[in-house]
């Protein structure tokens, strides 16, 4: 397939700038979801895990498609970074959605997630396989490259660890909020989302690319106003026992607790 770059180009810069809208957009409110959920009776939602799959999956079939589908020659460097974006999208399609206790989903964000993953997962393949050039010395100057997987991988441990310490924070039929502690809960009051943010970075890192790049931001972009409210709500609570956290990542404070988690 030929390189369609000016496609790329425009995809990658709509991408951040759909992200710094969303991030503009709600810097007063915040987006219906989890929590945060207010539906009106007529409003469909979708059971969590169902919604997680469905709206998942498309980031990993696009790529994979893409590869397999490529007749050009295997190069180690692409294949690579491309099989670091499918693992992501690997344990969130196939581990993350069977085991979440969440809230149903409001069938218009699934179907809106699912698109954005469809067209992200087309447009890192597609850039992986057909518009990246790694020569025959790619791995001769390999630091960034290097970094760039470790900052992921360390992202996608934390990501991992911290849904771990959320799902368990919950009895099965249990819908109540409570409080995470370990892990980096213990320093910043949004590990989850902490984690997928290093993971996306990092993947920008590695790849050296404007979608990589567009995708961190868009993640950024999404993640960090979640993340501020969260924070927001147990800062502000009241009749509640003093607990140290963090906002997102900068040093510990003290704000009252709720008996809510931020995995949502």
């Amino acid at each position: 397939m030929h390189c369609y770059e000016d496609l790329v180009n425009c995809l990658s810069c709509g991408i951040i700038l759909i992200g710094l809208g969303h991030l503009v957009h709600h810097r007063k409110t915040q987006t219906s979801y989890g929590r945060h959920m207010v539906l009106s009776p007529p409003a469909r939602t979708v059971p969590a895990r169902l919604a997680w799959f469905l709206q998942e999956i498309p980031a990993l079939l696009a790529p994979l498609l893409l590869m397999f589908t490529s007749h050009k020659p295997s190069i180690t460097g692409k294949h690579l970074l491309l099989g670091t974006f499918c693992t992501h999208y690997f344990q969130r399609t196939f581990v993350y959605s069977l085991l979440t206790r969440g809230r149903p989903f409001p069938l218009g964000v699934m179907v809106a997630a699912g698109f954005f993953c469809t067209l992200n997962g087309f447009l890192q393949g597609h850039y992986l396989l057909h518009c990246a050039h790694f020569d025959e010395e790619w791995s001769a100057d390999y630091r960034l490259f290097l970094l760039g997987l470790v900052l992921f991988y360390v992202g996608m441990a934390i990501n991992i660890h911290s849904d771990y310490i959320l799902r368990n924070l919950r009895k099965p039929g249990e819908v109540s909020y409570k409080i995470p502690t370990g892990g980096l809960f213990e320093y910043v009051s949004g590990a989850n989302y902490l984690g997928e943010i290093v993971e996306w970075f990092g993947f920008a890192v590695a790849t050296w690319s404007l979608p990589a790049l567009s995708f961190a931001v868009f993640s950024l972009s999404f993640i960090g106003p979640r993340a501020y409210y969260h924070h927001r709500c147990l800062r502000h609570s009241q009749n509640a026992e003093q607990s140290c956290h963090s906002t997102l990542i900068l040093p510990c404070q003290t704000y009252p607790t709720l008996p809510y988690s931020i995995s949502e």
